[in-house]
């Protein structure tokens, strides 16, 4: 007796490894992609006029001329613009 009883949970396991679980699935929430755990964006790049360099908005050297800003990667940048800006006599 206690042999039919050892042979079938062994089917019984058997069959569980076999054929899993036929029930419905659960619907899992959707896993978030790398773009939603990036921080937002806190600066925008701009390209030296000069050297034509991108460097983020904040780190850049700036001038005003004519009522615009120029963006720069550095002083020596800055400095070959507005010798180029200068008027010839």
């Amino acid at each position: 007796m206690i042999r039919f009883i050892v042979l079938g949970l062994l089917f019984y396991f058997l069959y569980r490894l076999l054929f899993g679980d036929r029930r419905a699935p659960v619907s899992r929430p959707q896993s978030r992609t790398a773009a939603e755990y990036a921080p937002p964006v806190q600066d925008v790049l701009i390209e030296d006029p000069v050297c034509h360099v991108y460097i983020p908005q904040g780190q850049a050297v700036t001038c005003q001329q004519g009522g615009r800003t120029y963006y720069f990667c550095g002083d020596a940048c800055r400095s070959a613009f507005l010798s180029q800006q200068q008027p010839s006599e």
